[in-house]
């Protein structure tokens, strides 16, 4: 079996959809970091999403453990113009729209930006192939709120909007199996430390 231990950044404290914008993460919990640094396998590698408050997450917890390169396809979903944008400012701009993308996640996409099962195919894609590479082994992967749920999704064989129903917190670890072929289970769900 894989095992994978995601990972969400640290917070942010923006109140706008953040998605591939590069904000860095507020990583003043070192008591957190810390514990959570000691729960993960010691023989695990450790990738992240390249945006900075991944990476700067990534590089809290590593300690002794391989750092992979940072892949860029482990990116928060983008959201196109709705980036840095609050609910209102969008839901005020476009709110039928809105209202499609989160009630009915699927095929509704942000204007130039791209839906959940474009996401889906992109983030299954690069877990597909890093799990291929680290097969058998602990992979720790610090990413986002959105790259999480489609795993748990992935893994419950749910409907998109079902896994939005979860909770995903800054720095919650989120524990999925990868039995072989499209076997995968879910261990846990937003387990804080």
């Amino acid at each position: 079996m894989t095992n994978w231990w995601w990972i969400r950044h640290g917070p942010t404290h923006q109140s706008n959809f953040v998605g591939w914008s590069d904000v860095p993460a507020d990583l003043s919990d070192v008591d957190g970091l810390a514990r959570l640094h000691d729960h993960l396998p010691n023989d695990a590698v450790v990738i992240s999403s390249d945006l900075i408050r991944c990476v700067a997450t990534a590089d809290a917890l590593q300690g002794g453990r391989e750092r992979l390169p940072h892949d860029d396809q482990l990116r928060e979903f983008h959201f196109g113009d709705w980036e840095m944008q609050n609910f209102r400012e969008i839901s005020e701009s476009h709110p039928e729209l809105t209202r499609e993308y989160w009630e009915n996640p699927g095929d509704i996409a942000p204007p130039n930006g791209e839906s959940w099962n474009v996401g889906a195919a992109r983030i299954n894609a690069a877990v597909d192939r890093i799990t291929a590479a680290f097969a058998g082994r602990h992979i720790v992967a610090v990413a986002h709120f959105g790259v999480i749920l489609t795993q748990v999704q992935r893994a419950t064989n749910m409907s998109a909007s079902s896994a939005l129903g979860f909770q995903i917190d800054n720095l919650s670890l989120t524990k999925i199996e990868h039995m072989g072929g499209d076997d995968w289970r879910v261990l846990g769900v937003n387990h804080n430390l």
